[in-house]
């Protein structure tokens, strides 16, 4: 395991989760480090609760996040087995059902607004959010898995 992934692994575990668990999320989610919430999904080997920070967009009634170039990620493959997850936004939390989006239009959008809300993260796949045509758009993050939660009871 590279050095960065046991870094992100050990402050998400002991200060990332746990601020956001009892209410300082909004100390860590700002314009600066980007739009992060903590996603809490069902381990589908384990059936254990699993606490991940993502980033995220609001757009229309809908939380959008994706999984990054690792396919392989945790959180990705627990919400395909197990659907129903709870949403820990800053100063709230929303029991949601998730899907992955398969409509390209969409989910370019919903990739775009997770980018532009990145905070100093914004250009990670080699261009910027804001001004890049579609095409580039569609091109550099060509396979990134989006998922989007529809929150249960009008959540929003």
């Amino acid at each position: 395991m590279s050095i960065n992934r046991v870094f992100f692994r050990v402050l998400n575990r002991y200060i990332v989760v746990p601020a956001f668990k009892i209410g300082l999320g909004r100390l860590l989610s700002n314009p600066l480090t980007g739009r992060i919430m903590v996603l809490k999904t069902t381990g589908r080997k384990t059936g254990k609760m699993r606490y991940t920070p993502v980033s995220y967009a609001l757009i229309d009634d809908n939380i959008y996040c994706y999984q990054g170039r690792q396919l392989k990620g945790q959180w990705y493959l627990n919400v395909l087995a197990n659907p129903q997850v709870e949403v820990i936004l800053p100063g709230r939390i929303l029991m949601g059902y998730a899907t992955e989006v398969k409509n390209a239009k969409e989910a370019g959008e919903a990739v775009r607004q997770i980018l532009k809300n990145g905070g100093i993260g914004s250009f990670i796949y080699g261009f910027n959010p804001f001004t890049a045509t579609d095409d580039v758009l569609s091109k550099k993050t060509e396979g990134l898995p989006v998922i989007r939660i529809e929150p249960l009871n009008g959540g929003m």
